[in-house]
């Protein structure tokens, strides 16, 4: 056989070799990459994703979509070929895998994680949006979960509404800790409830429930240490004034909370929000309309700006890193609170987008 064919053969023999140690060797990395954008102003899957009830709600147009990032299962074993084919492309970012499913979580538990994340961003949009347009919303707090085996197995559970702890009003979840927390492990501790059967007849009649439960439970040792507790887990219940719901499926995470936000106030007041303009944007959102950081950003751009989008509502905390590789054609708005972006919108209405808060890299 002549030497020159010999060399390529050898050469392609290996070349074979290599690609096929790259199929087989599994690397500890995940995949993220640009997921779908829904309008919140819009439908989803035949069925508008806002809908309200009990109040006037006005015409909408343009865009206020909210953003998502597709990621590879826990489960799923990334090869070498697929990972430095991952850091080469532009629209894909490769990360370690417990960056995603940190302490071993299951493929499972992040999705349950996730869920919930989703249900409390929600409910979290309601509160913010109605409060940035003056409309009450009342609160109280309550037994979120009631942890297995722990004192209040049983005897509360989640729902119960929390009015005092040793007869000490309760205002906010962390009262109840700190109230809890006085008493040493094997103490009694009493606990003022309304259980959630009648809390929830009461909300369906208008009305605020009344007659307080007194249950005694007696305290364990935490885990971690002498702490006293009781194994439940404290948190916030709100009751509209009217019927808001948010009808979106196969869709996790805290991230949309700004954007639902933003399509609840636009369906509540006259005129369009955006002026008939595409808007994206993502950011978690609390109770006072305050507007955090989320993950996945440069992934966030790319699929919005693939959906049309021509302006990017982004959280302050993560301009930095957005802006280092903008999508051309979009334009980022740096956002810190719901009021701040409802005046960027007004803005992006009324074509005045030179004074738009901006974001910057570095």
């Amino acid at each position: 056989m002549p030497r020159r064919t010999a060399t390529m053969l050898a050469s392609t023999l290996i070349l074979i070799a290599l690609l096929c140690a790259g199929v087989l060797i599994k690397v500890p990395y995940s995949e993220m990459s640009p997921g779908p954008t829904v309008n919140t102003l819009g439908n989803a899957r035949g069925e508008p994703v806002l809908q309200i009830s009990g109040h006037k709600t006005y015409p909408t147009s343009g865009h206020l979509n909210m953003t998502t990032v597709r990621v590879t299962g826990a489960d799923y074993k990334m090869n070498i070929v697929e990972a430095v084919y991952g850091w080469l492309a532009h629209d894909n970012v490769v990360v370690p895998h417990d960056t995603l499913y940190p302490d071993g979580k299951t493929e499972e538990q992040s999705t349950q994680e996730n869920a919930e994340e989703f249900s409390q961003s929600q409910e979290s949009a309601k509160v913010a949006a109605l409060k940035e347009l003056d409309i009450p919303v009342s609160s109280r707090t309550v037994v979120s979960s009631v942890i297995k085996d722990g004192a209040a197995e049983g005897t509360l559970h989640a729902g119960d509404v929390i009015k005092q702890v040793d007869g000490s009003p309760v205002r906010e979840p962390a009262d109840v800790a700190r109230l809890v927390t006085k008493h040493k492990p094997g103490e009694d501790v009493i606990f003022g409830i309304i259980p959630v059967a009648d809390a929830k007849a009461a909300e369906k009649l208008g009305k605020e429930p009344e007659g307080i439960e007194r249950i005694t439970l007696t305290t364990q040792r935490s885990e971690e240490g002498d702490r006293a507790v009781v194994g439940i887990t404290a948190g916030t219940d709100h009751t509209f004034p009217f019927n808001v719901d948010i009808k979106l499926a196969d869709v996790g995470g805290p991230s949309a909370g700004l954007m639902f936000a933003l399509g609840i106030v636009d369906k509540l007041t006259p005129g369009a929000l955006t002026g008939g303009k595409f808007v994206a944007g993502t950011g978690t959102i609390d109770d006072q309309g305050q507007v955090g950081p989320i993950g996945g950003i440069e992934m966030k751009l790319v699929g919005a700006r693939g959906a049309g989008a021509e302006y990017f509502l982004t959280p302050e905390q993560n301009c930095a890193a957005a802006a280092s590789d903008i999508p051309a054609g979009l334009t980022l708005v740096k956002v810190k609170t719901i009021d701040d972006a409802r005046k960027s919108l007004n803005k992006i209405r009324d074509g005045d987008t030179a004074s738009l808060p901006s974001c910057s890299a570095g």
